[in-house]
């Protein structure tokens, strides 16, 4: 049996693996859209980058992925202990989001074609959805 202090460890332990799951497939896809970027711009640096990652239409789509990682870490960094429903929550969230559709919204379009085109996006990808799997 489980305590209660086992319990929100081991929350936090599976908050803590999902983000940082997250944030390699989001460095993928971010990796991803800067090449395509500098095969039709050319070279930019990575300051640019990050001017180009806030400002430029054609990473947009990479802003929801970026705002729920945010959520992720305010989730660990909280005052108060997390409940289950709000990991429950932020987990539906994750896929939902994750779950590419050539007919679907921006993202599920973008992240389908990301899926089709890198296998480092694959590998990302099925990271998080092993996880996602194992706390069913």
């Amino acid at each position: 049996m489980t305590t209660t202090l086992q319990h929100r460890i081991q929350q936090h332990q599976f908050i803590s693996d999902l983000r940082v799951r997250l944030l390699r497939l989001h460095k993928t896809l971010l990796e991803m859209e800067r090449v395509a970027y500098e095969q039709e711009q050319g070279q930019v640096s990575k300051r640019e980058l990050l001017r180009l990652v806030l400002t430029d239409a054609q990473f947009d789509w990479l802003h929801r992925l970026s705002r729920l990682i945010v959520r992720f870490d305010d989730l660990l960094h909280a005052d108060e202990p997390v409940t289950s429903e709000a990991i429950d929550s932020l987990v539906a969230e994750v896929a939902a989001l994750l779950t590419p559709a050539v007919d679907g919204d921006e993202f599920a379009q973008k992240y389908e074609s990301a899926l089709q085109l890198d296998p480092d996006v694959v590998l990302a990808h099925a990271d998080v959805t092993l996880l996602l799997a194992s706390r069913k």
